[in-house]
């Protein structure tokens, strides 16, 4: 056993399983940009198979990134595995993770197998995977709750047929750590081509156990690869959270005597940005990545950070990221300090015409708002990119009226299709005056599942980033608008997912 921890990223993969979290093409490139700048070894970038939308963002971010090695979910048939291959041609370093599901419980109920099946299945999916790729990756679904037998007999039958990298996934989220380390160590001495594999941990956070049953994984079990996602995005109660991984890893350096190659000054920006683009809060209590996780109240501990910043932190900010929120743009700022600063914050558009566009709707935010901060640029530029490329619905004014006692009114003009359309609505409030005019026009038969406000930024002045959730025919996904005047930003929000819904090549939640 070496020393050094893979860090598998899977926050475009199963970070996006979370109903709503699905992300456009555009939003997964800038994304697995970021996790290049973190400096993860493996990104899972789909499931190819999963549609043509996701077929696409897997060739492109094999296409954009260089360093880490791009991956692709199968499930262990021919079909998923060629569709795989396909999507990671362009990929400088490329690998298929394929599973099947090994519970008795899995088995019986979902694939309606017997266990001889599933493990001729499994021999069949690497032997097949091989033709494309020597980097294969293979995963018992619902490991921690399968027969120990039964998986020794399987997964010294997937490494002898050429997987390199062997997964142990808690599906469900129903491991305990020292149970689930144990069974890993006692898999690795059972199997006598247990060598000849990485050993890897996939945990769910359905008890709030992900993160340490991961680490019980690596100690105990000797696994030497973790699974995980930013801000633990994922189905359910989440995903094992990479950041709370790295940071263990680092700040208990001398018990767990790990290497991994995060550059952990990238961790906040990573986490600001798939927050801001899934539209997933994090929450202010969160591990590392939390507004207070480095906030202090009680008069003692101010005290004791003031003499000595050790006595109440074990981490420092600036390690993970966290910086003084300054002021780095206004609007005496020029086009090329605004490129420049767009290149810092890892955001790439792909035209000139992209950034002039940009730069237009900077220069507009700061003539109404006076500083001018990172998040705001961020926003700006995943507003740009929302009601980007003949959009469907867009924004054209809106006026409203909220007065004590009075019904709530509320006047818009968007377009569909490129025509104009005035609507008046009332409501309970002016947001919901707002939609009830919009749908007397869209009449989308949308549900508004989810209506969450942040301020991007300190002060009154803030920019308030708004995140409508919406469902439709089985369909989740999120709109999420930016604008000093939160009525504007919550109709940029449902237009924004409005045109998510009407959209024939946005991605079906998995779920579905």
């Amino acid at each position: 056993m070496n020393n050094r921890l893979i860090i598998f990223d899977t926050t475009l993969r199963d970070g996006e399983q979370s109903p709503g979290a699905s992300m456009t093409r555009e939003e997964k490139v800038r994304i697995a940009r970021q996790l290049e700048k973190l400096r993860v070894d493996v990104i899972e970038a789909g499931f190819a198979a999963a549609s043509q939308g996701d077929f696409e963002s897997i060739r492109a971010i094999a296409t954009a990134v260089r360093e880490p090695i791009v991956c692709s979910l199968a499930r262990a048939n021919d079909r998923d595995l060629a569709r795989a291959a396909e999507a990671l041609e362009p990929a400088a370093r490329k690998r298929i993770h394929t599973f099947i599901a090994t519970s008795p419980l899995h088995m019986q109920m979902k694939l309606r197998m017997e266990p001889e099946q599933v493990l001729e299945q499994a021999k069949l999916a690497i032997r097949f995977a091989s033709k494309f790729t020597d980097d294969i990756e293979f995963s018992p679904e619902d490991g921690s709750r399968s027969e120990e037998d039964f998986l020794c007999r399987v997964l010294e039958n997937v490494i002898a047929e050429g997987a390199t990298t062997i997964n142990f996934p808690d599906t469900v989220g129903y491991a305990v750590p020292e149970l689930y380390g144990e069974t890993i160590r006692r898999l690795r001495e059972r199997i006598p081509n247990s060598d000849k594999a990485v050993w890897s941990v996939h945990c769910h956070n359905d008890l709030g156990l992900a993160v340490a049953n991961s680490l019980a994984g690596v100690m105990i079990g000797g696994a030497r690869q973790v699974e995980c996602t930013i801000n633990g995005l994922g189905e359910r109660a989440g995903n094992t959270a990479l950041e709370e991984v790295v940071m263990a890893l680092r700040t208990r350096a001398g018990y767990f005597n790990l290497d991994c190659g995060i550059d952990t000054t990238q961790i906040v920006p990573a986490s600001k940005m798939v927050s801001q683009i899934t539209g997933f809060a994090v929450q202010p209590n969160k591990a590392v990545v939390g507004a207070n996780a480095f906030a202090h109240a009680s008069g003692i501990h101010q005290d004791g950070i003031l003499k000595a910043r050790e006595t109440y932190e074990i981490m420092r900010a600036e390690d993970v990221g966290w910086t003084a929120n300054k002021i780095v743009l206004g609007k005496l700022s020029g086009r090329n300090a605004f490129k420049q600063r767009l290149q810092e914050l890892g955001i790439e558009l792909d035209s000139e015409a992209e950034v002039n566009a940009a730069f237009a709707r900077f220069k507009e935010l700061a003539d109404r708002k006076a500083e001018i901060f990172d998040e705001d640029i961020m926003a700006l530029v995943s507003d740009e990119e929302a009601t980007a490329g003949g959009e469907h619905y867009r924004l054209v004014s809106l006026s409203q009226r909220s007065e004590t006692g009075e019904l709530p009114f509320a006047r818009i003009v968007f377009s569909i299709d490129g025509v104009e359309h005035s609507a008046v609505g009332t409501g309970d409030g002016p947001v919901d005056a707002m939609v009830n005019a919009i749908e007397s026009k869209a009449q989308s038969g949308a549900e508004l599942v989810l209506f969450a406000i942040s301020g991007i930024s300190p002060g009154t002045q803030s920019q308030g980033e708004v995140t409508m959730r919406l469902a439709h025919s089985g369909r989740i996904v999120n709109g999420v608008g930016a604008d000093p005047d939160i009525v504007v930003a919550s109709a940029k929000a449902y237009l924004a997912g409005l045109n998510k819904l009407h959209s024939k090549i946005e991605k079906l939640n998995p779920q579905v």
